[in-house]
């Protein structure tokens, strides 16, 4: 008999965004007069940046001409691409990391996932509570968990709780942990990383010999020149870290799927044997197994980022999505919130008022204001009471969807 993947059965019935989804189309069924704005995916809205559309279709008109034309590309990506990543966002940085230390994906969602492919069964995995929900749930999925009690929690990971009064920042475990997410500017909070904060953990890491799984998809979005950009910036981090980012916030390539991970030549663990083994040597090798490369039209439009135009008009669109979570923040703090991020973070997360869930503040957003967030027990249990909204919508959606809830909903 044909068995199944019996781990996928311990998930929630529904990931948390189809949810969301799923809650927002049956009021807009129910409500077709209703115009609903999103601010809970953290989706982007405005167009791509020139450079890179441009850059897009001349690779477009390359491939045409069988001169120029590309079929199979690198499974690690372009070095055209890597090269001006590990000359921009880390060489400019003063991190030594290297073009063939870079891999080109098509997401960091997706490889904050598969990176789970080249570590053993038996790790211990830490995460912080709240969490970006993929990290949590492809372990679920891979059999690194039991079962989740009443609260949603798994048995099998040790949960980092970060609420107000730790300033959203995880604290170290107090056990020896072997694979350890962090997310800064982290998503759903918005709170960021201080390199003094980073180095306890790259200490913490080289002590106990762990893996930090550093997610820096957002920083982009660092503006205080204090926050470290990359976890590479702090002394020792090639030799426990592995990073992860993306264009989807910075140049809007949500719908057109380019992103990377850093893995060092330098980083090994051992096999049960004793023997060292290469964690880039198996990264690359599971990329080359599992994956056939981003296109190069697409690598092409990426690599634009960083020309003079390019770095030029991302920075707008950053600039953009900043302002737009200055204006969610002064108008729900104006407004009696309790309110959190959104400085060097496109995510404002607010505390539910009146003592409500946060799905229940969910419903009342939708119901009364026709304004759609994320809500903050969907990240885990300690975002129960705590609410994510997204600064990645239009400007005039934005200050709508701000009257409409300072006048609508009441604190």
């Amino acid at each position: 008999m044909t068995q199944v993947n019996e781990n996928f059965l311990k998930l929630k019935a529904g990931y948390l965004f189809p949810e969301i989804a799923r809650r927002v189309s049956a009021f807009s069924e129910a409500n077709p007069a209703a115009k609903v704005i999103k601010l809970g995916i953290g989706d982007v809205t405005e167009p791509l940046p020139a450079a890179c559309r441009k850059a897009m279709h001349d690779a477009i008109d390359e491939m045409g001409d069988r001169a120029t034309f590309k079929g199979y590309g690198p499974e690690q990506g372009y070095a055209f691409l890597r090269e001006a990543i590990a000359a921009h966002d880390y060489a400019a940085r003063g991190c030594d990391i290297a073009a063939d230390e870079v891999f080109i994906s098509d997401g960091s969602k997706c490889d904050t996932g598969n990176i789970l492919d080249i570590f053993g069964p038996d790790n211990t995995i830490a995460v912080t509570d709240p969490v970006y929900p993929v990290y949590v749930d492809t372990n679920v999925m891979a059999g690194h968990t039991g079962a989740a009690n009443d609260a949603g929690e798994f048995a099998g990971l040790v949960y980092l709780p970060v609420t107000a009064d730790n300033d959203f920042v995880a604290p170290l475990p107090e056990q020896k942990v072997d694979l350890i997410y962090l997310c800064y500017p982290n998503n759903p909070t918005g709170a960021v990383a201080t390199a003094e904060y980073l180095a306890q953990w790259v200490a913490y890491a080289k002590q106990h010999d762990s893996i930090i799984l550093y997610d820096a998809a957002y920083e982009a979005f660092i503006t205080d020149p204090d926050i470290p950009h990359s976890i590479y910036e702090v002394d020792g981090a090639r030799d426990c870290a592995i990073e992860f980012r993306s264009f989807s916030k910075n140049a809007g390539f949500t719908g057109t799927r380019c992103a990377l991970t850093v893995v060092p030549r330098s980083l090994s663990r051992k096999a049960a044997n004793g023997t060292g083994v290469s964690l880039h040597g198996l990264w690359n090798r599971r990329q080359s197994t599992k994956f056939n490369g981003v296109s190069y039209i697409i690598q092409r439009g990426a690599a634009a980022v960083y020309t003079d135009e390019g770095r030029q008009q991302t920075g707008e669109l950053v600039a953009f999505y900043l302002e737009n979570a200055r204006l969610i923040r002064e108008a729900l703090t104006e407004a009696g919130y309790a309110v959190y991020g959104g400085v060097n973070s496109p995510y404002v997360w607010i505390k539910t008022p009146d003592g409500l869930s946060s799905w229940d503040f969910f419903d009342k957003l939708l119901g009364e204001a026709h304004v759609v967030g994320t809500p903050g027990s969907g990240f885990g249990a300690a975002g129960e009471g705590y609410f994510r909204i997204s600064a990645f919508n239009s400007r005039a959606n934005v200050e709508e969807a701000m009257q409409r809830i300072t006048t609508g909903v009441g604190v």
